[in-house]
């Protein structure tokens, strides 16, 4: 039975609620939407990189990639608060306290406007020092701070935009958030012509901004409007509320563990990016973003689908339905081995004429970047478990174990190997670096999940 029981009969049966039990066809629709939603995230910085590597130029390409964990550090609070905040609300709603969810859907909300703004500002005065930090040349440094200028005033609109589309889910609407996903997907494709293209406007990396930053604009309206609107019939929507300090205390004990891998895969990709310009230079850093590309694939796969069952699971657990929440774990572990496989052996096969796409006019680039392929698909063999174990994790409650666990697999195993694969290796062990991190996590967050086997009983 759902909570939100606004639907005709025959829109019930197809329906998917939080309550059903889940076969894996359902979890796979379920989750879809939260998938191809983060791939349309991605993929904005996708469409964003072709249009710069291939018509403004290699140097601004790596200055786009140079600046971009720098900006994604400051975006990361929107996933970190809609994955917090849609936990929060999934389990005040298993609980059947529907006026206390309506509450922390408006409370979480202002908290991210007023955060997004402060953390804008922060940016703006830091943008050009860390990017000389960074190691960017006196070729790359104003691209640098001309693109990121222009994303980070577009930040408080992203961060509300991520946080909405977690919600949108959390009131069963997968559907229409990945509606308009698609949507701004699509359109950001045909501003970047616009914008970017020599033929057109040409305004180069400022171009490429501007059209992300109105696709994220509009995606955050149109979200918003349906919360607001007549066709809304869930608690969640916006009603006299405060600051609970207690309940954003458990939050974010609870949901550390991905504030933390959000950010710190962040500062990992900046540290990256000083070895590789250590190593191999702009041409490095040009390699390795094009190598994130694909890597954004792979984690919005792992991580879509995290997000998106979490709630699932959160609600399940709330409801103290142990059996369901087996069910959900064991066929969840089965589908994402599954897809890692079929990904890796995929995209390893498609290295050089991906690669190609972006870097095809620079022969030398183009061989850096086919080998730094093959080399960074390998650790993607396992994080499917690790990204997945810290989403079970926090879904029941785990906070604290979740963050220590995340934070030795995305802070301390990628910094030790990033470090010292490349005394070893050189260019060879910071391509490697991910590898070394993934697999010692996976033993370590294997072994701290066999401690909490019984939470399913």
């Amino acid at each position: 039975m759902s909570y939100y029981n606004y639907n005709s009969p025959s829109e019930q049966s197809d329906k998917i609620q939080l309550s059903d039990h889940f076969s894996h066809k359902r979890l796979v629709r379920f989750a879809a939407p939260s998938i191809i939603m983060m791939i349309c995230t991605s993929i904005f910085g996708v469409v964003d990189g072709f249009f710069v590597s291939n018509y403004v130029g290699k140097t601004a390409f790596a200055a786009v990639n140079l600046i971009l964990p720098f900006l994604q550090i400051i975006g990361g609070m929107g996933v970190i608060l809609g994955a917090d905040g849609s936990t929060l609300i999934a389990r005040a709603l298993g609980a059947g306290e529907k006026d206390k969810a309506g509450r922390y859907f408006t409370m979480t909300m202002i908290i991210t406007l007023i955060g997004g703004l402060l953390f804008t500002v922060v940016g703006l005065i830091a943008l050009r020092p860390i990017a000389y930090l960074l190691g960017a040349t006196e070729e790359m440094i104003e691209d640098c701070v001309s693109y990121g200028s222009i994303c980070l005033i577009f930040n408080t609109v992203y961060l509300a935009q991520r946080v909405l589309e977690e919600y949108l889910i959390v009131a069963e609407k997968p559907r229409f958030a990945l509606k308009i996903m698609l949507i701004a997907g699509v359109a950001n494709i045909f501003l970047d012509l616009i914008f970017v293209h020599p033929a057109f406007l040409n305004m180069g990396v400022v171009g490429a901004a501007i059209s992300t930053g109105i696709c994220e604009l509009a995606t955050a309206v149109v979200a918003l409007s349906w919360f607001i609107s007549r066709h809304n019939r869930t608690p969640l929507r916006f009603r006299p509320t405060r600051l609970e300090w207690n309940v954003l205390r458990r939050a974010g004990i609870t949901g550390s563990a991905d504030t933390i891998s959000s950010l710190s895969a962040s500062v990992i990709g900046l540290l990256y990016n000083m070895q590789l310009m250590r190593y191999a230079g702009e041409d490095g850093v040009a390699a390795y973003g094009v190598v994130m590309y694909v890597s954004f694939l792979f984690t919005a796969v792992f991580s879509g689908y995290s997000v998106g069952t979490s709630p699932i699971m959160g609600y399940h657990y709330g409801a103290g339905n142990r059996a369901e929440m087996r069910n959900v774990l064991k066929k969840s572990l089965t589908m994402l081995a599954g897809a890692a496989g079929v990904l890796v052996v995929i995209i390893s096969l498609l290295a050089r004429p991906f690669s190609a796409i972006f870097v095809g006019y620079d022969w030398k680039l183009l061989e850096l970047t086919t080998r730094a392929f093959v080399l960074c698909m390998i650790p993607y063999l396992v994080m499917w478990f690790n990204i997945y174990l810290s989403a079970v994790f926090t879904a029941l409650d785990k906070g604290p174990m979740a963050a220590v666990l995340t934070a030795f697999r995305v802070i301390v195993f990628p910094v030790v190997c990033i470090i010292v694969m490349p005394m070893l290796l050189d260019l060879d062990g910071v391509w490697l670096a991910l590898t070394g991190a993934e697999v010692m996590a996976f033993v370590v967050i294997g072994i701290a999940f066999l401690t909490q086997k019984h939470k399913f009983r």
